[in-house]
C-alpha cells in the first residue's frame, strides 16, 4: 500500500504538481458507552479506514478521499483535477513554509489498550459508578465512556514518511437535580489526566469513587443554595471553568487560520490582527499561554501534525504580550506575505484534520496557561477581599470575533475578607477579553495545574470534530461582572 501511494505521489509530481500528499487511515475504530439512570442507552461502535488525498498545483489545492482502495489511480486523480479547477479561481497563491523531510512514528502513551479489555469490565466500571452517584437528591445520573483508536500514515513529495497510532480515552460522570423552583442543576467530574499515560489505567476507581461522592456532595448545596448575587467581584477560575475560558478566548482567537478571515462563515473570526504580534497586551504580566502539543498525556500531542511537521511547544503569549499563534505550513506564508514582514518563521505544527475524508486546517493543540507564583488555592482565597470561586462548564456564550464572552458556571462560592462564606447558583460572569486578561491579578502554582481534555472542539465547514487539552492553573481576575 505504501509503495503504491509513493509511486503515485511520484507520478503526479511529474505531471507538473507543486507538491503531493496522501494520509492513509488502515483503521480508525470508536467505542461509545452512555450509561443513564443505571440502564445502558448506548453501547455503539464504529470502524472505518480510507485515504486522503491533498495535491498543490499553481497555488490552488485540490483534495479528494475514499474508502475504496480498490482504484488509488482515479482518487489521485480526482484530487490532481480539483486542483486544477481551483488554479483557474485562486486569488492568493497558496504557498507552503518549509519543512524537513522526516521518517518517524509516534505512539500516544497507554499501558493498557482500552480496545483489548473486555465489554464486561467496562460496564462493571460504570455500573460502580453509577451506584456511587446513586444518591438522595439525584434525579439524573449519567456515566459515559468513549474510547478512540486510530493509525495513520503519512506520505508526501518531499520525502516525509510518518506512521501514527492514537489512542485516546474519554470518562466522565454527571449528577443532576431539581430545585425547589423545578429547575434543573448539575455537577460534572471528568479527570484531568495524571502522569504520562492516556489508555484504559486512566479510568482509577479511587479517583472516581471520591469524586464521584464529591459532586453528589455539590450538587445537594447547589439545590438549597441561593441565586448568584448581581454585583462586581473578583473571579476565582478553577481549572474546571478555566480550561474553557482559556479554549475559547485564547485558543479559537489565536488560530491563524481565523485571524486571516477563513472562518468567518461559521464559527466566526478573531479580534487578533497582523499587525498585532509583538505589540499586543494580552493580559497582565502573569498571563503567559502556550500551544504545547508534547506533553505526553493529552490528546492535543500527537507527535507530528498533518503536514508532516513535528508537535512543537509554541509560545503564544509572553508574560501579556502577544508573541505567537497556532499555525500551519500554508497559513504563516500567507501571513508574512500580507503583513510584508516575518512574522512567522515557520510553522508551529498545528495543521489537523479530523480524518482521512477531511482536509487539515489549523487546529488547537494543548492551549495552556503556565503556572504562576501565587500559591494555592487556599493562598488565593486568603488574599481576595470580596470574590467568588467558579467551577464547572454550564453554558457559554462567545462574541463572534471572541473580543467579549459570557459563562454560566454549575458551582460558585462566595469569597468575603478571605473566607469562603457560602455556596451560590446560577453562578455566571461575563467581559471583554483584552481588559479581562489584563486584570489577570493571581495565577496559582504547579499544585493546582491541571491538564483536562476537550473531546468535541468543531471548527471548519464540513465541521470537523477535535480533541485536545488545557493545562491551566488555578486564576484570579479582578473587577468582573457577575450574576447577570
Amino acid at each position: 500500500m505504501r509503495k503504491q501511494l509513493q509511486e503515485h505521489i511520484a507520478r503526479l509530481r511529474a505531471a507538473g504538481a507543486l507538491y503531493v500528499d496522501a494520509r492513509w487511515y488502515p483503521v480508525e475504530e470508536n467505542n461509545d458507552l452512555m450509561m443513564w439512570n443505571g440502564n445502558l442507552k448506548d453501547a455503539s461502535a464504529s470502524r472505518e479506514s480510507g485515504v486522503g488525498v491533498r495535491v498543490l498545483y499553481k497555488g490552488a489545492w485540490g483534495f479528494s478521499a475514499t474508502s475504496d482502495l480498490s482504484n488509488l489511480g482515479a482518487l489521485f486523480d480526482k484530487a490532481f483535477d480539483n486542483a486544477r479547477v481551483a488554479a483557474e479561481r485562486v486569488t492568493f497563491p497558496v504557498r507552503l513554509a518549509e519543512k524537513d523531510a522526516i521518517q518517524a512514528s509516534f505512539t500516544s502513551p497507554n499501558r493498557i489498550d482500552p480496545f483489548t479489555v473486555p465489554l464486561a469490565d467496562k460496564l462493571a466500571f460504570m455500573q460502580a459508578m453509577d451506584a456511587k452517584l446513586n444518591q438522595p437528591g439525584v434525579f439524573q445520573r449519567i456515566c459515559q465512556l468513549t474510547f478512540t483508536r486510530k493509525q495513520i500514515v503519512f506520505l508526501d513529495s518531499e520525502g516525509s514518511e510518518i506512521e501514527k497510532t492514537i489512542i485516546e480515552v474519554f470518562p466522565s460522570i454527571q449528577v443532576a437535580g431539581l430545585d425547589a423552583q423545578g429547575q434543573m442543576h448539575s455537577r460534572t467530574f471528568s479527570p484531568p489526566r495524571m502522569g504520562d499515560t492516556r489508555g484504559w489505567e486512566t479510568l482509577d476507581m479511587e479517583v472516581f469513587s471520591a469524586n464521584a461522592e464529591r459532586i453528589v456532595r455539590e450538587l445537594n448545596e447547589v439545590l438549597v443554595a441561593d441565586d448568584c448575587p448581581k454585583d462586581v467581584r473578583s473571579v476565582i477560575l478553577l481549572p474546571g471553568i478555566m480550561f474553557l475560558q482559556t479554549h475559547e478566548t485564547i485558543g479559537h482567537a489565536l488560530e491563524l487560520d481565523r485571524i486571516l478571515g477563513y472562518e468567518l462563515a461559521f464559527a466566526g473570526g478573531s479580534f487578533v490582527r497582523l499587525s498585532d504580534f509583538g505589540t499586543l497586551r494580552y493580559g497582565s504580566e502573569k498571563l503567559t499561554a502556550r500551544a504545547d502539543a508534547t506533553i505526553p498525556n493529552s490528546p492535543g500531542s500527537f507527535g507530528y501534525d498533518d503536514d508532516g511537521v513535528p508537535a512543537q511547544n509554541n509560545l503564544l503569549i509572553d508574560k501579556g504580550l502577544l508573541v505567537g499563534a497556532i499555525t500551519g505550513r500554508q497559513m504563516v506564508e500567507e501571513a508574512n506575505a500580507r503583513a510584508n514582514k516575518v512574522i512567522f518563521e515557520g510553522s508551529s505544527g498545528a495543521n489537523r484534520a479530523t480524518s482521512f475524508y477531511r482536509v487539515p486546517i489549523e487546529r488547537m493543540t494543548n492551549i495552556n496557561i503556565d503556572p504562576g507564583d501565587d500559591g494555592t488555592l487556599d493562598d488565593i482565597v486568603r488574599n481576595t477581599e470580596r470574590g467568588i470561586i467558579l467551577d464547572g462548564d454550564k453554558s457559554w456564550s462567545i462574541g463572534s470575533n471572541r473580543e467579549q464572552f459570557h459563562f454560566a458556571t454549575e458551582i460558585g462560592w462566595l469569597v468575603e475578607d478571605g473566607q469562603v462564606t457560602r455556596v451560590v447558583k446560577n453562578a455566571t460572569y461575563q467581559g471583554e477579553t483584552i481588559p479581562f486578561y489584563n486584570s489577570l491579578s493571581a495565577v496559582g502554582d504547579a499544585s493546582t495545574w491541571e491538564v483536562l481534555y476537550t473531546p468535541n472542539c468543531g471548527k471548519g465547514q464540513p465541521n470537523q470534530i477535535m480533541q485536545l487539552g488545557h493545562g491551566v492553573p488555578v486564576c484570579r481576575f479582578d473587577n468582573v461582572r457577575i450574576g447577570e
